[in-house]
Formats: structure tokens, sequence, C-alpha cells
């Protein structure tokens, strides 16, 4: 049997595997949630930290045993806070309606839903109850009164509406919790221009003459999406569910998953959450030397199953007559990978979800970082995949070029295998030990074309997720009738254009050695790949078709140099 061919086919069918799993894993809705989490326990008897207390690499001490968090495991749904109460923030970018506790609602203005003019902005979070989506924050606390995201927090300034001022750069809104025995707590929201990280703060001021003690909770909360599932929607192809970071690692539930994969408990610094869409994301991110939990819990009552990510910490001691404050970050926008690193969070671009597996994860990064450059020379996504095509093939010529070195000196030496099929017939060992011999005699290596494509494939599925997760070739056109390189080609053209370069790839192709099935089986394999293909991004099949025809030229030439005349017994 051909070597060469036998790892050909297996690699591809390989390929198609991987790819169809990443499809399929996301097609089933989630299901409707029937149990929940339990909130993550603490032992009661550890001692409480004060605040600003420990430094980086220390123990991480635990927190004492909190009463429930608002919302938490085995509660009903709270009823949502009252129109009147809420006010709306606009900036260049963004418009949230908050409630000093609640997050409620937020739409990108510079993202449309759709291509049509006059379309309504992207909305990522929701107040509608079939589709709620909310980030939250309070606080809790074993003996003291304290706010939560449900109530307590009253805006200081009795306006309902707010909007960033004409050559400013910054919106600062501050609430206001007014507790019993003169503690406080003031809330501000800052917002600023061309951002999408809204900065969070809390100053608790003790007045009164007794401590007060309490831990500050964040949590984004939302119905699981149903996506409209099939390979025709781009979206469904990408990750949607909980990610989280956390003690040097990236981790990440669907939501279909809360419940079925067990609980969370993990004490960290530096750590963030967040729950991924296709191409947006909201994240909370708290100070990096804070010590939080982060938990997973699935809430039920009346209304559709709702999911939460919570991180709780840091814990504030405030004495009589003084203050302490805590702070965090609010990111409510798309997966920009030059805005999220601004910011200056550690693994926060993995929000960017390339892949769950770092290897990936880097290499679509350099991916992603190349097709930028290519994007600043060509002022066009689409030529910039193209420029990346040519780059990555020329970086990978010499492993190209021994690959298809290696199949010309074989289809070059067809007529004497097929002499030698004819001369053992059906005994296919001796066939293959004089098949091995002639190889051995005429230097001809028939791994040598593997090794090319093993090293490719991390390549193609990484620029895979890299094309699927950019929401900088959203609604980016092309040319002509490319008007969205993150959504099929609407007339198939290109798909066509595929299959046509890959069945032309594999007649150049040797079928030395092979069987009439095997044959048949190679004949088949660019209709099989161009009809997966058909429902891929179109910037996605643009570098297929391009990576394909410069393959065929190369191919060709060589091929040329190496076969011209056919090898005679």
């Amino acid at each position: 049997m051909n070597q060469t061919r036998t790892f050909l086919i297996f690699a591809w069918l390989m390929v198609a595997t991987l790819l169809w799993m990443e499809w399929s894993k996301e097609r089933s809705a989630p299901p409707a949630v029937t149990t929940a989490l339990p909130v993550a326990a603490t032992t009661p008897d550890a001692a409480v930290p004060a605040p600003g207390a420990g430094t980086a690499g220390a123990a991480i001490p635990r927190a004492p045993a909190l009463p429930s968090v608002p919302g938490a495991a085995g509660m009903t749904a709270s009823p949502e806070p009252a129109a009147s109460s809420t006010v709306t923030l606009t900036t260049d970018v963004l418009r949230v309606r908050l409630d000093g506790g609640s997050v409620t609602d937020a739409e990108l203005l510079r993202f449309p839903q759709t291509r049509d003019a006059g379309s309504a902005p992207v909305k990522l979070f929701d107040s509608d109850p079939a589709h709620y989506y909310a980030a939250q924050s309070g606080w809790v606390s074993q003996a003291h009164a304290a706010p939560t995201h449900e109530r307590g927090f009253v805006a200081e300034g009795g306006r309902l509406a707010y909007a960033l001022p004409s050559g400013g750069s910054t919106l600062v809104v501050p609430f206001v919790w007014r507790g019993p025995d003169g503690v406080s707590i003031r809330r501000t929201f800052t917002l600023t221009r061309g951002s999408y990280a809204i900065d969070v703060q809390d100053t608790v001021v003790n007045a009164g003459a007794q401590p007060w003690q309490g831990f500050v909770y964040r949590q984004l909360i939302r119905v699981p999406p149903q996506v409209k599932r099939g390979m025709t929607n781009p979206e469904s192809f990408s990750f949607s569910g909980a990610t989280w970071f956390g003690n040097g690692d990236y981790d990440r539930r669907a939501y279909a998953d809360f419940v079925d994969d067990g609980p969370l408990d993990l004490e960290t610094r530096g750590a963030w959450i967040a729950f991924l869409q296709h191409h947006f994301f909201a994240a909370w991110i708290p100070a990096a030397a804070d010590t939080v939990t982060v938990s997973l819990n699935a809430q039920t009552g009346n209304g559709p199953a709702r999911n939460i990510i919570r991180e709780l910490g840091p814990n504030l001691a405030v004495a009589p007559g003084s203050q302490a404050s805590t702070s965090a970050r609010l990111w409510v926008g798309p997966k920009l990978v030059d805005q999220i690193k601004a910011q200056g969070v550690p693994h926060l671009d993995r929000a960017v979800d390339y892949s769950r597996f770092a290897i990936f994860a880097l290499l679509g990064s350099g991916l992603f970082w190349i097709l930028e450059l290519m994007h600043g020379l060509f002022q066009n996504w689409g030529w910039a995949i193209v420029g990346l095509v040519v780059l990555v093939k020329l970086v990978l010529f010499p492993l190209s070029s021994a690959q298809y070195k290696s199949m010309a000196k074989m289809r070059r030496f067809q007529p004497r295998i097929a002499q030698l099929k004819e001369r053992y017939g059906d005994d296919r060992q001796k066939f293959q030990v004089a098949m091995m011999e002639l190889y051995k005699k005429e230097k001809i290596n028939p791994v040598a074309g593997c090794l090319p494509i093993v090293l490719q494939m991390p390549i193609f599925l990484a620029l895979y997720w890299v094309l699927l997760e950019s929401v900088e070739l959203r609604h980016a056109p092309w040319m002509l009738w490319i008007q969205d390189l993150t959504a099929r080609d609407p007339y198939f053209i290109l798909p066509v254009i595929n299959i046509a370069v890959m069945y032309a790839t594999q007649k150049l192709s040797p079928m030395t050695g092979m069987d009439p099935m095997q044959q048949k089986m190679m004949q088949f394999m660019p209709v099989v790949f161009g009809a997966i293909m058909i429902f891929f991004p179109a910037g996605l099949v643009l570098y297929w078709v391009t990576n394909g025809s410069l393959g065929l030229l190369q191919q060709w030439l060589l091929i040329r140099k190496y076969a011209e005349a056919p090898a005679t017994p």
C-alpha cells in the first residue's frame, strides 16, 4: 500500500473530523436548567485579610463563611428594577442603562446588527426577560447591612440621562447607598470616549462608631441565547458560554454544560470572568491584586433559566472614621484585539477565543498580527488575506517544495510501478516489497510529502478560528459580490472555484500503487471537502482558494521540472 497516499487520506479525514466536531458541539440548544449549583463554600475559621493585605505570590487566604449572594442557587429570579430607577449613559461608542446595582441594557453604537442602512446597533445587555443579560454588582456581609445589586444604590445627580460632553473625554456618574450606623458606599461609573471598558469604583465610608466588614461581588447573568444553528450561520460556529482566567489558567464552559460539568470554586488573584459570543463579549475585571473566588451558578424560577458567572471579593474591613475602596472594570463590547490589549490585563486577549488550547491561541494571535500588518498595507481585509497566503507560502516554500518534488518523482515512476503491479497481480506483499526496492534504488522517499502537510495543518486550523472570531472582519467587504468576509459566499462562487482547484491538484497528484477503490476515494475528495466548505466564512474560502491556486502552480512547475519524461523500465 502506498504510504504517502494512506497518510494523506488519514490527515484529510482527521481535519474534517476536527472541524465537524467543532461545528456540531454547539448545535444543540442549551437545555432548560432544572438543578442549581451551590454557592462556593468557604471555611469559617480562617482569618479575614485586612484591606490591601497580601502581595502577589503570597498564599491566598480563605474567606469566612458568607450569607448567600442575592440571585444565588436555589433562589427564584428577583424582580427587575423599575424602569424609573434606571439612568441612561451615552458615549460615542456605548449607550447603557443602569440603576447602580445592575447594567441592564447596552448598545454598541458603532456595530449595526446587519449591513442594511439604518440597522439598529448590536444590543449586548438586554432587560427583556426572555433574553435577559446583565452585569450586576453588590455587597454581602455577615453582620452588617449592605446594598445588593437588587436594591440600595440611588443616583446622586437625580437625572435620568447623561451624555458624554462635546469635546470631553470622560463621563462620571455617581450612585450612593446609605446604611444604618453611619456607613455609606459611594459607587462611581466612569465611561471614557472611544472605550468599551467602564470603570466601577466602590468607596466604603464608615462614619459610625463600629467597624464594618463586607465582600463585594460582581457577576454576569444571562438567559442562554438561542443561536440559530446550521452551517449557513457563522455565529453558530463560535464558542458561546462562560470563560475565566485565574491561577495562570484559562478555562471555559458552554451554557449547556453549566450543571453537568460540576461546581466551580476557584480562589485566585489576577482573575477575570466573561461571557463570550460571536464577535462580542462582556467581562468583569477586578484589580490585579484583589483576591476573589470565581464560581458558576444556575438560577431557576419563573421564566427561562439563567446562568451566572461570579467573582466574590475582595473583603474590605473599614474601621470607624476611615474609608476603603475597591474597583473593577466592566468590558461591554466587541472583540477588538488592540483595545483589549490596551487594558493591560494579562491574558484578557484570550477572550478572543481562537482556541481553548494555548498553542493554537498563540498561533492564532500571531496570524492575526500578520493579518493586521497586511491590512495596513492594502487597506482591505480581503486582500490582506491574500497577502497572508503569499507570506505563509513563502515561509513554507522549502517544505512545500520537498512535498511537490516527491510527488513529481513518484509521478515520473508511475509507469514502472504499474508494470510491477501487473507482474505480481494480486500478490500485494511481493508488490509492496518490489515497490520499496524501487523507491530505495531511485532514492524516493514516499513519506517526504507528508511532513509539510502535517506542519501546515495547525496553521490552517488556527486561521479558521482567526477568520471566525475577528470582529474586525465583520461586515468587511472584499470586492464585487463578497461584501462580508465573515459570512458565506452568497453565490457560492469561491467554493466552486475551490472545488475546481482541489480537483486539478488531485489530478496532478500521483496515484502510485493505489487500488481502484483508493483511487475512487481520492477522486471524490475534492467534492467532499468542497461541499463542506460551501458554508464556511468567505474569508476562509478565499484563503483556501488562494493557497490552493498557488500550490497548484508550484506543483505544476515542479512536475514539469522533475517529471518531464516518464521513467522507462
